[in-house]
């Protein structure tokens, strides 16, 4: 499977906000975005028409890199998201929150997204007590997300749990002794608060 392999800090200052995509490093004065505020490239520095389609693309681009898929994959979630009831957006936003390496990140196991996809992959977590290693994995409401035994003393999570302080969202509970969260419901639009609009890539995809 074809993967993004070069410097994820290109990706935010492309998308010119931050994108939480290299863990607490984002946090830090050596944040490439506030940093090199501009995009990258010789050209970053000029200015550019902005087109509508443009700006719809844009705000695709960033809800893609932040969930770190391909256009392929995305998509799928699109007319997914789009076969259900409801506001269409909202109902992307939920698929792509409901992934398994998503909500190991949100409940504070990894540090970033990225990191968290690893970790899956590498079989430390278990879902309703069976080991789960795909990230894409899709968790419905009463999902008990654990770190299992043998990976309970793991560097990257405990580091991870250190810096997220056990905060996690409304939608999300975590039981930071047994090393274990429950996804109690839905996230809503305002609980995410990400730096998306997602109306904007509906009305792409509706082109």
């Amino acid at each position: 499977m074809a993967r993004y392999i070069g410097p994820v800090c290109r990706l935010c200052r492309r998308e010119g906000t931050k994108l939480f995509l290299k863990g607490s490093r984002c946090f830090t004065e050596k944040c490439a975005v506030d940093r090199r505020s501009y995009p990258p490239g010789q050209h970053g520095q000029v200015r550019s028409r902005v087109s509508e389609y443009r700006t719809q693309l844009r705000e695709k681009q960033k809800l893609k890199r932040i969930y770190g898929l391909l256009e392929r994959q995305f998509r799928q979630y699109f007319f997914k998201a789009d076969r259900k009831k409801g506001v269409t957006g909202e109902n992307l936003l939920k698929l792509l929150e409901s992934r398994l390496d998503n909500v190991i990140y949100r409940l504070g196991f990894a540090s970033s997204r990225k990191q968290s996809r690893m970790l899956v992959r590498q079989n430390h977590f278990s879902v309703n007590g069976e080991s789960v290693n795909i990230p894409s994995y899709l968790l419905n409401v009463g999902a008990v997300v654990s770190v299992r035994e043998g990976s309970r003393n793991l560097l990257p999570i405990q580091s991870a749990l250190e810096i997220s302080g056990g905060r996690t969202p409304a939608w999300l509970t975590l039981d930071q002794g047994e090393l274990k969260g429950e996804v109690k419901g839905a996230p809503t639009k305002e609980e995410l608060a990400l730096p998306v609009n997602e109306q904007l890539v509906v009305e792409l995809y509706s082109r």
